[in-house]
């Protein structure tokens, strides 16, 4: 249901319960579906108030029961991108992350991606030497 005013809400059931209209023309009126002028009523009905209901959140995350063990890897290796947390992770737990679902954990622990660009490009300056 969209989140409308409280004072949306409570026009809409008042006009409804002034009587001579049905419930389609007040969702016309009112430019709102059927269906949140039906959940509105049934809302009033059972409950009597016509606040809107709490946010019930999201999926939690794979990560949260092992909080600790990841802190500890980006403690332990700072400059490793997301791309290698993961694959380090799918070694230690036989789980596999996505790159995202990493970023957005560690987004949440308040740790930061910030890396050691000079470390970085020198391991790169490595890898092209070897292969020419």
């Amino acid at each position: 249901m969209p989140v409308c005013s409280m004072d949306i809400r409570e026009k809409i059931v008042s006009a409804y319960e002034a009587g001579n209209t049905s419930i389609r023309k007040v969702a016309k009126r009112f430019m709102v579906s059927k269906g949140v002028v039906t959940r509105l009523l049934n809302q009033k009905k059972t409950t009597g108030d016509l606040s809107p209901k709490p946010a019930t959140g999201g999926k939690a995350s794979q990560l949260a029961p092992h909080q600790a063990e990841v802190i500890d890897m980006v403690n332990q290796h700072p400059d490793w991108t997301l791309e290698e947390y993961c694959e380090h992770w799918q070694e230690v737990s036989g789980t596999r992350l996505s790159a995202s679902a990493m970023c957005r954990f560690l987004s949440k622990q308040n740790l930061s991606l910030k890396k050691n660009t000079a470390q970085r490009s020198s391991r790169y300056r490595i890898r092209s030497a070897e292969t020419a």
